[in-house]
């Protein structure tokens, strides 16, 4: 045993992926996606200024 392996050991690096050429279909595909992902973020912030969706709260028995 040597004083010098203690510790965490670092991970191998990853292979640097390759750059593929994309063709039409998946160019569409990823302009698609981002569309959705704007209306999407769109529809979060128009929701985030309403306040709860029930209105009602914590109901309370009649009860004491």
């Amino acid at each position: 045993m040597s004083g010098r392996e203690g510790g965490k050991k670092k991970p191998l690096k990853a292979p640097k992926k390759q750059n593929k050429e994309l063709d039409d279909d998946e160019l569409a595909f990823k302009q698609k996606q981002k569309e959705e992902q704007k209306a999407l973020d769109a529809m979060k912030a128009k929701a985030a200024g309403k306040g709860p969706l029930g209105g009602t709260g914590i109901k309370k028995s009649g009860k004491k």
